[in-house]
């Protein structure tokens, strides 16, 4: 049953936590400017600095689910239709909230969403391909 939840729903419902956890009710603008304070600095080649922000973690860390869940899409079982309907109701869920809330207004929020989106949108064509034999 677990292998029909969506992956990306962790970073999604991490960065719920976050936010409501911060300021409670996701409506300050404020919750954005704490997820993008640098949390450490990476020296770069030129004796530059790269700040690393809470923000760019969590783009981080879906990057590498959404790759996960992709992989969970070659499979041909019927979990993968349960698991692609609960990615379309978590995606929009994320709409409701980047619409409704502006501490999800962001572009962090936005990407995340965006890569729920592609995991719906693959999910959906790889389906539509191994059903159709191509």
């Amino acid at each position: 049953m677990f292998a029909a939840l969506p992956l990306l729903a962790l970073p999604v419902i991490g960065y719920n936590i976050l936010v409501f956890a911060i300021f409670p009710g996701g409506r300050n603008h404020s919750a954005v400017a704490r997820l993008t304070e640098p949390l450490f600095t990476v020296p770069t080649a030129d004796a530059g600095q790269w700040p690393v922000t809470l923000s760019d973690l969590i783009i981080f860390v879906s990057l590498v689910i959404l790759f996960f869940e992709q992989l969970k899409t070659t499979e041909r079982r019927h979990v993968v239709i349960l698991n692609q309907s609960m990615s379309m109701v978590l995606f929009v869920g994320c709409l409701v909230e980047f619409l409704l809330f502006p501490a999800f207004a962001n572009s962090a929020f936005f990407l995340l969403s965006a890569m729920v989106l592609l995991d719906v949108a693959a999910g959906f064509i790889a389906t539509l391909r191994s059903e159709l034999g191509a």
